[in-house]
């Protein structure tokens, strides 16, 4: 009992953590339902064919007495009057399972068994049967079960009535109920346990589908070049897999390295002339004494547009250079709050824009000081684009004990729940028709990401709808650093 209880509670809890759309699962379910099909089609098989030889057997025997027994009554009539040897023919054939009796042609019994004179019960059920019987079948009768056969009763021409032999099968049939109350118990249990190992070897047999996908979880856009997946005493059709992945894992290599080396190409060939072509235009500016409105208007916007496209070029150009892993850092001790407020002061002077400072505790970071300061810069700046020129912008500095953390809060349009976890993609916008209006590239915050994450630290976001959004810059202070 111990053990089947402890196997439905390992199957009870395996079935928990099924996921029906596995191939684990379809296949354990596959192989599971063949398996029950199978075993239960031979225990039934197997149950009918003994009922059957069981039966068969006790109706052969009850149809040979009956075969017999005029043989009997001939030579005990040739010693002793017919009636008497009829008796004692009955006597004879009679044992503790088997009665006899003989019925007259006008319905009277001419001889039994004694056995089944003291049955009264059963005596009368069983006449009332003997009138319509001659081959041998199985009755129930009183809870009995009995084999009867009848046949004609002919001794030496002579028609003496007709014999009827039953035979108690009872104590056969209960233990045949046993047995199939017991084979079917085994079936049961061993389709329990049939369950349990196939579920186990189809999860075995599938772990190194589930180590390639959790290896191949891992891989990142650093890792293509060198990532390559190795599995052993892995079947052959997941070494295929795995060399085709491996192959694949090459080309996305490859692909990638050319995306790379043709981004900083591009924007290292064009900062150059751009920065020129933005040299002309503010020279013509200066000195255009005699330029138009709309022309000296025309120009002032081409210089615009050509420090935007500079810009984007510059932030391409250091996501490049991270992607690579060019992109270098020098890391120094500083008071974090002198640059909050070095970046504040200069973003209220281009902006007219009121922005608190929260936290006066000098914190002690070590980290990029103009890497920070772009950061800083970033943040701020879309928190002006993106909230009105009326609302307040807060910079909360805090510390714990090896953590410095600079919150940018504003009170502006805020982000959808749905898209906060993808801001932080290259070229991603919220709003396309806002971000064009205020010149956004979608770069700002994936070089935030990358600047923050390249000096130890990490950003975050909380942020809802028409209540305005919270970045959270994370960084290690002096200490955590020593």
């Amino acid at each position: 009992m111990k053990f089947t209880s402890k196997l439905f509670n390992a199957i009870a809890q395996g079935w928990k953590r099924t996921d029906p759309s596995s191939l684990q699962f379809r296949l354990t379910a596959g192989v599971v339902a063949f398996s029950v099909l199978g075993l239960g089609s031979v225990a039934f098989w197997t149950s009918w064919k003994l009922q059957q030889i069981l039966i068969d057997s006790h109706k052969q025997n009850v149809l040979d007495i009956a075969e017999r027994f005029p043989q009997d009554v001939q030579v005990y009539s040739k010693m002793m009057p017919v009636q008497v040897a009829l008796q004692t023919a009955i006597n004879n054939r009679t044992t503790p399972n088997v009665f006899l009796w003989v019925s007259r042609p006008n319905g009277t019994v001419a001889a039994q068994s004694t056995s089944l004179r003291q049955q009264n019960d059963n005596a009368i059920a069983l006449l009332s049967l003997a009138g319509r019987l001659l081959k041998p079948q199985v009755y129930q009768v009183s809870g009995r079960y009995l084999v009867l056969c009848g046949a004609p009763l002919n001794v030496q021409g002579i028609t003496l009535g007709k014999l009827y032999v039953v035979e108690d099968i009872t104590y056969e049939q209960t233990m045949f109920v046993a047995l199939v109350r017991s084979l079917s118990i085994a079936t049961i249990l061993s389709i329990l346990v049939l369950m349990l190992v196939i579920s186990i070897y189809v999860q075995r047999s599938l772990q190194p589908l589930r180590q390639m996908s959790q290896i191949a979880g891992t891989i990142s856009t650093e890792d293509l070049a060198e990532a390559r997946l190795q599995l052993e005493r892995a079947p052959s059709e997941v070494q295929e897999l795995t060399q085709t992945f491996n192959m694949t894992l090459s080309r996305l290599s490859a692909a990638w390295e050319q995306q790379r080396q043709f981004v900083s190409n591009v924007s290292h060939e064009l900062r150059t002339p751009l920065t020129l072509v933005d040299g002309y235009l503010q020279s013509i500016l200066r000195r255009g004494v005699n330029l138009t409105e709309a022309q000296h208007e025309a120009l002032e916007v081409a210089s615009v547009e050509a420090k935007r496209t500079i810009r984007l070029l510059q932030d391409l150009l250091d996501l490049a250079r991270a992607d690579s892993g060019h992109l270098y850092f020098r890391f120094e001790s500083f008071v974090l709050n002198d640059l909050v407020v070095e970046v504040v002061g200069m973003a209220e002077q281009f902006s007219n824009r009121t922005i608190t400072i929260e936290g006066t505790l000098p914190i002690q970071v070590r980290a990029d000081r103009d890497s920070l300061k772009q950061v800083l810069i970033n943040l701020i700046d879309n928190a002006m684009n993106y909230s009105d020129p009326d609302t307040l912008i807060v910079v909360k500095i805090e510390q714990t004990a090896d953590q410095a953390f600079v919150q940018v809060s504003d009170q502006g349009l805020g982000i959808p729940l749905q898209q906060q976890t993808r801001i932080f993609e290259r070229f991603y916008r919220v709003d396309e028709a806002r971000s064009r209006s205020t010149g956004g590239s979608g770069l700002g915050l994936a070089i935030v990401k990358t600047l923050v994450e390249g000096m130890g630290g990490s950003v975050t976001v909380r942020s809802r709808l028409g209540e305005g959004s919270i970045f959270t810059i994370t960084l290690p202070t002096q200490r955590a650093n020593q």
